[in-house]
């Protein structure tokens, strides 16, 4: 019964302890167009929120077609508005899969980075 308790005790201890070590990162919260979605039509920009406030001369994002090319504008930006959103314009695209790949700082200088896919057309 002592050995039940105590690992109780040492999962809500790591589950706690953990939980702060997590938040100090800007991790992507969530995207738009959402991650691994398929679409219809081309989306304009790629929008993605972070779970903090990021650094923009430290931040950005570039997408690349199936053979990597880029496709994006070249000019990702931090939202004036909303410093967890990063924002890149895009080409316009032919049916296909698109990789994105991010890159951030936090306001509190830690990066992070991550990359997720999307297609357009069926």
């Amino acid at each position: 019964m002592t050995h039940r308790v105590s690992g109780f005790l040492l999962a809500c201890f790591l589950v706690i302890g953990t939980g702060g070590v997590a938040w100090a990162h800007a991790f992507l919260d969530h995207a738009a167009p959402p991650v691994g979605s398929t679409l219809a039509a081309p989306p304009p920009v790629i929008r993605i929120w972070f779970t903090q406030d990021i650094e923009p001369a430290f931040s950005g994002i570039e997408v690349t077609d199936s053979a990597g090319a880029r496709v994006d504008d070249g000019t990702p930006r931090v939202d004036d508005r909303d410093r967890t959103l990063l924002i890149v314009g895009l080409k316009n695209l032919p049916p296909g899969e698109y990789k994105v790949h991010w890159h951030v700082i936090s306001v509190d200088t830690h990066a992070t980075e991550g990359n997720f896919t999307f297609r357009v057309g069926p």
